[in-house]
């Protein structure tokens, strides 16, 4: 399967926001938006005109590179919001925020969704009791999310869940950091998202 290996940093630049792909480093003065806020290359500081198109591909692509996804994977997630009843932007927006590679980096014990990712297909985490080793596996409300045992001592881990103390859990989760557990109280809703994505946009160009 296809992947990116090139540096997160210009990911953020291009989008011209923080999109929290580097971990605590996001949070310090060294994150590359606060010092260089321009996209990167030798055309970066110009002042291209925009179109409509473009501003919607750019929310596409910032919408696609916070959750770490391919194109091909990032439009069955919206064909399938598609099929849902309700609202196709807001259905997207749930579909991606309850994956559980996104989970556990909500929950802190992971610094990124990449880092959480790596850690999901390497068996560290259970729902319900039960091994899960996919990273698109999609929790439910009322869902138990646990760190096995043997991981829990890992020295990422303790120092993701201090990390995370700062920036908080969200509303729809709950964290039993004693434990290495959390539970999905609720489904998200986009108020939860970290980051400010216009979903309107994205389903417009799907829609051309």
């Amino acid at each position: 399967m296809g992947r990116y290996i090139g540096s997160v940093c210009r990911l953020c630049r291009r989008e011209g926001n923080k999109l929290f792909l580097k971990g605590s480093r996001c949070f310090t003065e060294k994150c590359a938006i606060e010092r260089r806020s321009y996209a990167p290359g030798q055309h970066g500081q110009a002042r291209p005109r925009i179109s409509e198109y473009q501003v919607q591909l750019r929310e596409k692509q910032k919408l696609k590179r916070i959750y770490g996804l391919l194109e091909r994977q990032f439009s069955g997630y919206f064909k399938k919001a598609a099929r849902k009843k309700g609202i196709t932007g807001e259905n997207l927006l749930q579909l991606l925020e309850r994956r559980i590679d996104n989970v556990v980096y909500r929950m802190g014990f992971c610094s990124s969704r990449k880092e959480a990712r790596q850690m999901v297909n390497h068996g560290h985490f259970r729902v319900n009791g039960r091994k899960v080793d996919v990273a698109s596996f999609l929790v439910k409300d009322g869902d138990v999310v646990e760190l096995k045992t043997t991981s829990r001592q890992l020295p990422q881990v303790q120092a993701s869940l201090t990390a995370a103390e700062g920036r908080g859990t969200p509303q729809w989760l709950e964290l039993d950091k004693a434990n290495f557990k959390g539970r999905v109280k609720t489904m998200p809703t986009k108020e939860d998202l970290t980051v400010q994505v216009n979903e309107q946009l994205v389903v417009e160009l799907y829609s051309r």
